[in-house]
């Protein structure tokens, strides 16, 4: 090995994020306009707050300032008594007034954390900041395989101008993606349980990642890295990135590209680059900018800002982890199903009001297995069925109270509930799926003895599959409306009669 490849390897991997967060409001940070954009017509989302006319005045969102609350109390951040906007000053096509009203020095919270498991290990992320800005508009890159390198031309979309963001600052402290993955998606599930996020929207939660490989010789004997060794490294900025997979892969493929970089001797320069998922790349953008380079300054057309008595009158609900914790406690889940049950908010309340009418082994498996299962089936989730939760309590009772087997209800029933939005009632009526009452079972008990001597031979014989195989015949006389169970019971019944 080389000296500059042992080098290489001599490098921590430092990462901190910024992450955007689109927040869930019926209008925009500054105006009225409406920020359901879905299925909405380029540029028809505007108005000239938002355009930034000349003349035109912003009026701040209570509803974002209070989702930035609601964070700040969910990662136990500080509230300042005053906070204020700035405007950060740059020229790019998507920025309409070329600046950007957002927090410099006075963010609306501080000094947070969020505590992520990796391979079982917990340990706390620290939050720098999180403070509330305007999103820019948005840039489609068209012709020349579409990317931003490739491009012939750029389309651009005010529609998203305006819709107000809130940018989620960590501390330096991931040291490998996986790491970063791991974060992302526990921020996603808190921001979720707070409700003011919603992971569906396009564009809803976009990364920037910082990327800095530090000697190990600049390590504290505890693994830390303090300031002035981060100071003293050149910083590499990968943005575009818009997924917890995607961040994994970018600052992977970006570390390697580094750590390259040492092994030949080259030096890694301060850029800011662009993530190209469809290649699988980092491009290089341009030079990284500084802090100057943005020229701050307060924005004098909105006041300062005192909502510190707010943080008491807010009230946020049970976060993830606690009600998993609870989960486990009350219903007796192992680790694994109260994680798949504490998903989302709306897995958790719809798996409580099942576990409500039956029995929390009995609701844990017909919501976290069969019903999850079939909506991941269908690219669905529960919010697409959560009106209708007395049809699904309906299922569980029809088979509970032996009116249909379970086979039935999986794989007939609940299937034609969701593919053809039927009620199980009606399902079963007109599949005739009624469990077989007992003289049908004793006759097809009778015949499939009669008709499988070598099975019958083998059961005596001590082979463990031959019953198997005879209530397998039952099951197909019956046209599976029969219960396994008694069928099993039975045939055993009748051979030891025998």
């Amino acid at each position: 090995m080389t000296a500059q490849a042992a080098a290489a390897r001599e490098h921590a991997v430092v990462i901190g994020l910024e992450v955007h967060v689109q927040l869930e409001t019926r209008s925009k940070i500054f105006c009225g306009c409406s920020t359901d954009l879905a299925d909405a017509e380029p540029n028809t989302h505007t108005c000239p707050t938002c355009l930034g006319l000349p003349g035109a005045l912003p009026a701040l969102n209570e509803a974002a300032v209070a989702a930035a609350i609601k964070l700040a109390k969910a990662i136990d951040a500080d509230v300042p008594e005053e906070t204020r906007f700035h405007r950060k000053n740059y020229y790019y096509p998507d920025l309409p007034k070329n600046f950007q009203i957002t927090q410099y020095d006075a963010p609306l919270c501080r000094d947070g954390a969020l505590e992520v498991t990796v391979a079982d290990e917990t340990r706390e992320i620290g939050i720098e900041r999180a403070h509330l800005e305007e999103d820019p508009g948005s840039l489609q890159h068209a012709g020349g395989g579409g990317g931003i390198d490739t491009a012939e031309y750029t389309l651009v979309d005010y529609n998203r101008a305006g819709v107000p963001l809130m940018e989620v600052v960590t501390e330096p402290d991931f040291r490998e993606p996986g790491e970063v993955r791991a974060f992302l998606a526990t921020l996603e599930e808190v921001l979720e349980y707070l409700g003011i996020f919603d992971g569906g929207r396009d564009g809803s939660l976009r990364v920037d990642a910082n990327v800095s490989l530090i000697p190990e010789s600049e390590r504290s004997a505890g693994g830390e890295v303090g300031p002035d060794a981060l100071a003293a490294a050149n910083r590499t900025e990968v943005k575009n990135i818009s997924s917890h997979k995607g961040a994994e892969k970018a600052l992977a493929y970006e570390v390697t590209r580094q750590r390259n970089a040492v092994e030949r001797g080259r030096t890694i320069a301060q850029e800011t680059r662009h993530w190209d998922e469809s290649r699988g790349v980092t491009v290089s953008m341009r030079s990284k900018e500084a802090e100057k380079d943005y020229r701050y300054f307060g924005e004098a057309d909105l006041p300062v800002l005192r909502v510190a008595n707010w943080v008491e009158e807010i009230e946020i609900p049970e976060l993830p982890d606690a009600r998993r914790e609870r989960f486990r406690a009350k219903y007796g889940l192992s680790e694994a199903t109260a994680r798949k049950l504490t998903a989302t908010r709306a897995v958790a309340d719809f798996y409580e009001r099942v576990a409500d009418r039956f029995d929390p082994d009995l609701a844990a498996t017909w919501v976290a297995d069969t019903l999850l299962g079939e909506l991941n089936y269908r690219d669905l989730t529960i919010a697409d069925v959560e009106g209708r939760l007395d049809e699904f309590v309906g299922l569980i009772e029809l088979v509970a109270e032996g009116e249909i087997t379970e086979k039935n209800a999986e794989e007939v029933v609940l299937r034609a509930m969701l593919d053809e939005g039927d009620r199980p009632d009606v399902v079963v009526e007109r599949e005739g799926l009624g469990t077989a009452g007992g003289e049908e079972i004793e006759r097809a008990v009778a015949a499939a003895i009669d008709e499988n001597p070598e099975a019958v031979a083998d059961f005596y014989a001590g082979e463990d599959g031959a019953l198997n195989f005879l209530v397998g015949q039952v099951m197909g006389a019956t046209g599976g409306s029969a219960d396994p169970g008694a069928v099993n019971e039975r045939l055993r019944a009748a051979l030891d009669d025998g």
